[in-house]
């Protein structure tokens, strides 16, 4: 195992120094987004700020969290900041797809206003973004929007109108509700129905291809993890859209699992971390 291997094996199992005045923090925050504040947490790197800051986002509605990266990511030296959509989780506001979109966004602008609070150890400048499932989707889409994010993660990123939208019936409701679990007595969406998700992707589905983003995403490091969970097609074809552009900056993983990783999360972070060695300017 290479030296900057060695290194990011290490944060898997052994904490940074303590750093006597600017230790690592675990910070709540509120977010302001369409007129609501998103619950959001701020993992703040040990040492002296500013830090990298990876926006890591959840999908739908988010039973995985993907925390065991965060504090993975945190130990390398990143601050990463998670946020929890309107209307999902307890929060306020109304669920809706775009929404989530626009919360991505408003996240990204909080971090640029809030790079002057030392105590946060914010580097605006130096930024990128990982999506979970739907996650992943909201991922692609705010850096193809935003040159300025320095790169993109989509962990078995979903184009939500093939996987929910693409059949105008019953049966994307269901595949809607598989996640969102409304049938089985879980209330983590508010104001909103597996049927108007389903409607919602159905509608915008054009616009929210996935391999819409390649052009966007080529001249960035972009890392595409797949699974064995059935999304892995929509993925793979974002990564031939990106390779017809400029595949240079790409970087692929696939895992024999399911779609939370269960039984491969070490293999994950080792992906994303490795992922992480290409902006190297940002430690």
């Amino acid at each position: 195992m290479s030296e900057p291997d060695q290194h990011l094996f290490q944060a898997l199992f052994r904490d940074p120094p303590i750093h006597i005045g600017s230790a690592a923090q675990t910070l709540p925050q509120a977010i302001p987004s369409g007129g609501v504040n998103l619950n959001a947490v701020l993992y703040t790197a040990a040492g002296s700020g500013p830090h990298p800051t990876m926006l890591l986002l959840h999908g739908l509605p988010g039973n995985e969290q993907n925390v065991d990266l965060a504090q993975t990511v945190r130990r390398t030296g990143w601050n990463v900041l998670t946020i929890h959509y309107r209307g999902s989780w307890g929060g306020p506001g109304v669920f809706r797809f775009e929404h989530c979109l626009q919360d991505a966004a408003a996240a990204l602008d909080w971090i640029r206003r809030a790079a002057g609070q030392q105590d946060l150890k914010l580097d605006p400048d130096h930024v990128v973004v990982v999506g979970h499932s739907m996650g992943g989707f909201v991922a692609a889409h705010i850096a193809a929007q935003r040159p300025a994010i320095r790169g993109a993660a989509l962990i078995s990123g979903v184009d939500l109108g093939r996987s929910f939208g693409n059949e105008h019936d019953g049966r994307s409701t269901a595949r809607v509700d598989e996640n969102v679990g409304v049938s089985a007595g879980l209330h983590i969406l508010t104001g909103t129905s597996p049927q108007e998700l389903a409607n919602e992707a159905w509608v915008n589905a054009p616009r929210w291809r996935l391999t819409n983003y390649a052009a966007y995403l080529a001249d960035r490091p972009v890392l595409i993890v797949t699974s064995n969970d059935g999304f892995a097609k929509d993925s793979n074809a974002l990564v031939h859209a990106i390779r017809a552009v400029d595949g240079t900056r790409l970087a692929v993983s696939h895992f024999a699992t399911d779609h939370s990783y269960s039984d491969c999360r070490i293999g994950l972070q080792v992906a994303v971390l490795n992922w992480l060695t290409k902006f190297d300017d940002c430690g």
